[in-house]
Parts: structure tokens; C-alpha cells; sequence
């Protein structure tokens, strides 16, 4: 009997296809300037600070890395689980444990990947600042396009450090219509229009 096709490893090919069709939208969203895992990450309710639901949500990163990561490290944790667990069963028992018993077993391991790698990724990717307050803060700071070419209706991304040094990454478009800057362009962040900031050449280009 194949291990991938078999009914009771579907709970695992399930697992794997939603990792291949979030990979896929998130590169589609890539190209619209639209972030699936930024959208989600709005959506999320805020747990109260010291509550029982803000411990959770802290020791699996949620909030430290983008909710949509942190579901492809479950996925990924639960798929690989699942499959070996289905292996072993089948080398040692001559079948499959049934589905719904080996997807319940496979749970655990799959929050445990997020909690592992969780941390990894959490020192590896860039922070975006989400508050209100930080988020106007950053007006008038200069930073550099590091992604993609910035022009109106077409965002790109822009490293832009902070009063304290610290790096943040934002999504930019120029705040003229017939302006267009290409990666590396150094620029000035004039405004916050939206979800978007708005942003002109830096005249002071020694000042990044």
C-alpha cells in the first residue's frame, strides 16, 4: 500500500497541499504588494497582557513571527510526523493506524516544530513595527528600497531604521504620481497613507 496515497495518511497530504497553496499565494501576493500573512496578522485578536491566552500565543511566537509562518511550521512538523509515524506503524503492525487516531498524534509534534523553529525564524526574519504610535514615529526617517522598484499604485520595500537604530521594514510608494525609485534609491518617508507609507527622494542622502 503507498504511504502517500493511502486514506489513512490523507490527514498528512492535506497538510502538505495547504503548504503548497499558502507558498503560492503568498508569492502571488508578492507580486500585488499585498501580504496574506500581514493581512492575517491584523485579523488576529490581541490577547490581554499576562493572561493564559497571551502565555500561549508567546510560547509559540505568535506575535514575534507572522501567524501564516508559524502555520507552515505546523504543517510542516505535522506532515513529516504524521508520515513517519505511519511508516513505522505499517513496518511494525503490517498496516496503518487509522486516520483520525495517527492525525491527533501528529498534533503535538507539529506544535512543537512551531515552538522550535519558531525561535530560529524569530531572530532571522525582519520585524515590522505595528503600533500606531511607532508607525508615525517613523515619518520623516530616511531608509533605502531593499525590495522591488516603488511607484504609484506599486509598492515596494524600504529598510527605514528607527530613533533607536532598530531596522524596520515597510512597504512604500511615492508620494508624487511620476515618480519611480528603483532598489538601492535612498528616499525620505514623508507620510503614512493607509497601508502603505508614502515616500520622496532624500535631499539629504548623507543623512541614511
Amino acid at each position: 500500500m503507498n504511504l502517500f496515497t493511502s486514506p489513512e495518511t490523507l490527514p498528512f497530504g492535506v497538510a502538505v497541499a495547504l503548504i503548497v497553496a499558502i507558498a503560492l499565494l503568498e508569492g502571488l501576493g508578492m507580486l500585488v504588494a499585498l501580504s496574506p500573512s500581514n493581512v492575517i496578522d491584523d485579523l488576529l485578536p490581541h490577547a490581554v497582557p499576562e493572561s493564559g491566552l497571551d502565555r500561549v500565543l508567546g510560547w509559540l511566537h505568535l506575535g514575534r513571527v507572522p501567524a501564516l509562518v508559524l502555520l507552515l511550521l505546523f504543517l510542516l512538523g505535522y506532515a513529516l510526523f504524521g508520515y513517519a509515524l505511519q511508516k513505522v506503524a505499517f513496518n511494525l503492525l503490517g498496516g496503518f493506524i487509522p486516520g483520525w487516531i495517527a492525525g491527533l498524534l501528529a498534533v503535538p509534534p507539529g506544535l512543537a516544530t512551531v515552538r522550535g523553529l519558531g525561535s530560529l525564524v524569530a531572530h532571522i526574519i525582519p520585524r515590522d513595527e505595528t503600533s500606531a504610535v511607532s508607525e508615525q514615529s517613523l515619518v520623516g526617517r530616511s531608509g533605502v528600497i531593499s525590495g522591488g522598484q516603488a511607484r504609484r499604485g506599486l509598492a515596494a520595500q524600504a529598510r527605514v531604521r528607527d530613533a533607536f537604530g532598530r531596522t524596520h521594514y515597510l512597504m512604500v510608494e511615492p508620494d508624487l504620481d511620476d515618480e519611480v525609485f528603483e532598489e538601492g534609491a535612498q528616499i525620505l518617508i514623508v507620510r503614512k497613507a493607509g497601508a502603505f507609507y508614502r515616500c520622496i527622494a532624500n535631499p539629504h542622502p548623507n543623512l541614511i
